[in-house]
């Protein structure tokens, strides 16, 4: 089983699990899910970061200061779909940095998983991934919802598949209420962030 954290610390979520975190801007939905990789990382698991926003330097200084000084460094794959490729020099420890094009670059973040988690998997001899999407909210600016929902059939489909947990961001207040439905669908339970309250629905293990 998967330990989430924060709030929801106490509660637990089967291998291959998808979740939708629900939160508008500056509600900590973001800080919330580092936290849920975070422990993962502290205790072994390997963790997975796609990015549609932000360059693989400012994700994983965010990571780093959600996961704190810990003994071993932690196995971690950021795909970056906002640089390009361009590798960041000021980038330390072993990192494993993949880009794709465009944050609808649907086929590059697709075979960049793929190849994380089974590099994750027959390299490092890890069985646990914690896989992290930011943000579904920015893929739909440049995309249709029948793109977006195809894509994401598929990628939580490999994710559960890999025996992971899946952590995918959205803000709700984007999108009209046929598009949080269309998309609800296609997930194992939700983390709702609002008035600095956070509720867990799902089955818990």
């Amino acid at each position: 089983m998967y330990e989430l954290a924060g709030d929801l610390k106490d509660v637990n979520v089967a291998p291959g699990s998808n979740l939708l975190v629900l939160g508008q801007a500056m509600t900590g939905k973001q800080r919330l899910t580092h936290e849920i990789l975070a422990r993962g990382a502290i205790g072994g698991d390997g963790t997975i970061i796609v990015s549609t926003s932000d360059g693989a330097g400012h994700v994983i200084r965010a990571f780093e200061q959600a996961i704190g000084e810990v003994n071993e460094e932690p196995v971690v794959g950021v795909i970056d779909c906002v640089s390009g490729e361009q590798v960041d020099d000021d980038l330390e420890g072993s990192y494993q940095i993949r880009y794709a094009s465009s944050p609808v670059d649907m086929t590059g973040i697709g075979i960049n998983l793929s190849e994380l988690l089974e590099t994750f998997h027959e390299e490092k001899r890890l069985e646990r991934n914690r896989v992290m999407l930011d943000n579904i909210s920015t893929m739909l600016m440049y995309s249709n919802l029948q793109t977006i929902f195809r894509f994401l059939h598929v990628f939580t489909g490999r994710v559960q598949n890999a025996d992971g947990l899946g952590l995918y961001l959205l803000d709700p207040s984007a999108h009209d209420a046929q598009t949080l439905n269309t998309l609800k669908g296609l997930f194992d339970g939700m983390i709702e962030i609002e008035d600095d309250e956070v509720t867990f629905t799902g089955v818990e293990v």
